[in-house]
């Protein structure tokens, strides 16, 4: 049996808006921090750890406070923390680093990356709760 989703038009227009800030927030930052692919991508990955920590913040906060109805979850989780994050910019990288051949350089990029994200994430939903149990 298949599910029939309805997409509600303001929850695209959050995740467009949110998506669309962090897009271009992420492109400034490629612009004025680009490196060779020989070298660790500074840019990147203070982006990617930054939307992590943000992302655990802001979803935890969210899901304990807003109701589910609200918007804000869209537009800064899917769209702003979506569009300033990027897999697909990490992957490129890794790629230009194995081409240049830097493999070792790649392989430790990739696990620093996704290790030290997963505990952004973590860290942050954790401060979350731990604030929220002190009220």
């Amino acid at each position: 049996m298949l599910l029939q989703m309805r997409a509600d038009p303001r929850e695209i227009v959050a995740i467009f808006v949110g998506g669309m800030i962090g897009a271009v927030l992420r492109g400034a930052l490629s612009e004025a921090w680009s490196v060779d692919p020989g070298q660790w991508p500074w840019a990147t990955f203070a982006v990617n750890l930054t939307g992590a920590l943000l992302l655990g913040y802001f979803v935890t906060r969210m899901r304990e406070r807003l109701s589910v109805s609200t918007y804000a979850r869209p537009f800064i989780g899917t769209g702003l923390c979506g569009a300033l994050t990027t897999f697909s910019a990490m992957q490129l990288e890794l790629l230009d680093m194995v081409e240049a051949g830097s493999w070792l350089l790649a392989s430790v990029y990739a696990a620093t990356s996704v290790t030290l994200g997963l505990l952004a994430v973590a860290l942050s939903s954790g401060l979350v709760r731990r604030a929220d149990l002190g009220r």
